[in-house]
């Protein structure tokens, strides 16, 4: 069978790896992403071929437009040759038209019905949607899709990422003090607000400079460039990408935006504080659960890392247990390519 994988994100690149190597084994993979920095580098990192296809759009509905139809172009003839029997994506618009021109079966992965724009360009044309238990079925029917063609798993996609068995090379840190830890919002997605909360979080943290270790992974070039005029050597701005499990092994506190990389750091037992950019059923249900805590006030938030770091050894023990409760969603993923 001939497979393409379309992979956006840098999310998407870790949730699908160990995925693309299972089916790499009995079939002829293909795996097509954007030049967007993070997903490139980390396919690299990960031994992920990728054939690189059009570009990010960047932050404005015009630009990502323009991306969106010239990556289609250019996805025609590649598809048209590869000639795939089914299509996965974590709801990417590109690979569902391509999809649905050429008469390929398309199944996806969503966590993300918030994502508005995303969903209403891919939900309706998928043969087979599969969700995290935790999200009701309803939340996608609303796009355009059958509810018997929406497939829940027992599982959040954080856990696949988490799960996965690799190398982890430690990012060098001052032993001698604690590390936080700081992931920025996704500042370019159209469903993210561009006021950045993060950037007022990271001006109190950085105060406290000669106590702790602070690390940020910036999203962007941009984003870095201007943290680093901003902040100087006050914090350590991350300049190479990173597996996200190779710099959270370092962390003592985390802090994020509410999103993957919040739920990866919440279920590897590391103390971690969302200071929710993005409302979402995932960090709802792990601060419902207790594996984070939210806050958006920079000054509460310096003082839970202050103190939180204080239950390391009980959340380990609470998340291990979480963790070992959820399942694999490639079984469930082969059985329905084999059904339909």
């Amino acid at each position: 069978m001939k497979i393409w994988f379309d992979i956006l994100t840098p999310k998407q690149l870790l949730f699908f790896a160990p995925m693309i190597r299972k089916l790499s084994k009995n079939h002829t993979v293909l795996c097509t992403s954007r030049n967007y920095r993070e997903v490139v580098k980390l396919a690299k990192l990960k031994h992920i071929n990728l054939v690189i296809v059009g570009k990010h759009g960047g932050s404005s509905k015009e630009r990502k437009l323009l991306a969106s139809i010239k990556r289609m172009e250019h996805l025609f003839e590649s598809i048209r040759k590869f000639s795939p029997d089914i299509t996965i994506s974590s709801c990417s618009p590109e690979a569902a038209r391509i999809s649905y021109g050429f008469g390929i079966k398309h199944v996806a992965f969503s966590d993300s019905p918030h994502a508005e724009a995303v969903m209403r360009l891919c939900v309706p044309l998928v043969q087979k949607l599969f969700i995290p238990w935790i999200i009701p079925k309803s939340e996608f029917v609303k796009y355009g899709i059958s509810i018997k063609d929406i497939i829940q798993y027992r599982a959040i996609d954080a856990s696949v990422i988490v799960k996965e068995k690799s190398k982890i090379k430690k990012v060098p840190v001052n032993k001698s003090k604690k590390t936080i830890v700081i992931r920025p919002e996704e500042t370019e997605a159209a469903y993210v607000s561009r006021n950045a909360i993060s950037d007022k979080i990271i001006h109190r943290i950085s105060k406290e400079s000669t106590t702790y270790n602070i690390i940020v992974l910036a999203r962007y070039y941009s984003q870095k460039n201007r943290l680093k005029d901003e902040f100087g050597k006050k914090i350590t701005i991350m300049d190479k990408v990173v597996d996200g499990k190779s710099l959270l092994s370092v962390a003592d506190v985390f802090i994020g935006s509410g999103g993957t990389m919040t739920a990866e750091s919440a279920l590897m037992g590391i103390p971690t504080i969302s200071y929710n950019a993005v409302p979402n059923h995932i960090e709802k249900y792990l601060v419902r659960i207790g594996l984070i805590k939210r806050e958006i006030n920079p000054k509460k938030i310096l003082l839970f890392a202050k103190n939180i770091s204080q239950h390391y050894q009980q959340n380990r023990n609470k998340t291990k247990r979480i963790l070992d409760s959820m399942e694999d969603p490639y079984s469930k993923l082969v059985n329905t390519i084999n059904t339909i």
